[in-house]
């Protein structure tokens, strides 16, 4: 039997939270932060949006607060890799036409 991860110091980026600490995590952020956040002795928990207690769903709360030590709201965040690029029809130079 293999013994499970403890780690000292986990910090993890979630949507949104509750000054609690309850987190709610979006996209890929939900493969790995639940668990690390659950591992660690103390976690520290960057959130993009923070709310009053109550706000949100209980249902979609990944993470409970008893498991986050503290809270840090991020200032701004301009996601720049999240951008829509397309291209028009016939400007692809590796088609062939025949």
């Amino acid at each position: 039997m293999e013994r499970g991860i403890v780690a000292d110091l986990s910090i993890v980026h979630a949507w949104k939270a509750d000054t609690e600490g309850n987190l709610i995590y979006r996209k890929t952020a939900r493969n790995f932060n639940p668990n690390m956040a659950t591992a660690a002795r103390v976690t520290v928990a960057e959130v993009e949006e923070l709310v009053e207690p109550g706000t949100l769903d209980p249902d979609c709360i990944h993470t409970p607060g008893i498991f986050v030590q503290r809270i840090i709201q991020g200032a701004r965040y301009t996601k720049l890799i999240e951008k829509l690029t397309v291209r028009k029809r016939g400007e692809n130079s590796n088609a062939v036409v025949a």
